[in-house]
């Protein structure tokens, strides 16, 4: 085979496939799934982005919860997972028709927010505590939990068990988990008529920190 040839020959080859590759570029589907492919890419850039910062705003929030400084707490608005709330003041009640709740909702009314997951250890043991309280204080502190991290069929499961006696809302994506600076749960925040959070604590609550917690939250003024 003389070198001739076989220069012709990868020549050849090389235009073949570049004649194939153009074709591929000039493929409407192909196209497609590029575009498609670098939205998925930049959509996962963006969230890890903003994931970033949220953590960050939950951080300061902590630090400003122990400083004393009572900051607003964060807005969210979730779906409602568990309306059993005999422990609500009647005129909130109306509130559990709907498909989701927005904290706003609640201002006017101090409120005791908990953190949990149906697979966590310490809120299984808290749970009751939690229910004591949401009872002693029935129709004046508003009881509302959060669940993260899970899935709903065992978040159903874990809140028919304890009997809980308060309303329940699902953090899908982790925005609220995130927003609050939370690292783990339990995590319990009370906070005041003004939607001020007076008060923060990590770990499963006792009595006495929950009734600690809910005389800040009806005192501030």
């Amino acid at each position: 085979m003389s070198a001739h040839f076989v220069v012709s020959e990868t020549a050849e080859s090389t235009r073949n496939s570049g004649d194939r590759s153009g074709q591929r570029n000039k493929n409407p589907l192909f196209r497609l799934l590029q575009l498609v492919a670098l939205a998925a890419v930049l959509g996962l850039l963006a969230l890890l982005v903003w994931r970033f910062f949220a953590a960050n705003r939950g951080a300061e929030l902590v630090s400003a919860i122990r400083a004393g400084k009572r900051p607003v707490a964060p807005a969210f608005t979730l779906p409602i997972i568990w309306t059993h709330s005999p422990t609500w003041p009647q005129p909130l009640q109306s509130l559990l028709t709907q498909k989701k709740l927005a904290l706003h909702q609640l201002r006017g009314r101090p409120l005791v927010v908990n953190f949990w997951a149906s697979w966590c250890i310490p809120c299984k043991q808290e749970a009751p505590r939690l229910n004591a309280a949401a009872h002693a204080h029935a129709g004046t502190v508003v009881f509302l939990g959060v669940d993260v991290q899970d899935l709903t069929s065992d978040a159903h499961a874990f809140l028919r068990q304890h009997k809980v006696a308060y309303a329940s809302l699902r953090d899908n994506a982790g925005a609220t988990y995130d927003g609050y600076g939370l690292t783990g749960v339990p995590e319990t925040y009370w906070i005041d008529a003004r939607g001020r959070i007076v008060a923060h604590f990590s770990g499963p609550v006792s009595s006495a920190q929950l009734d600690d917690g809910i005389r800040q939250a009806t005192a501030a003024g």
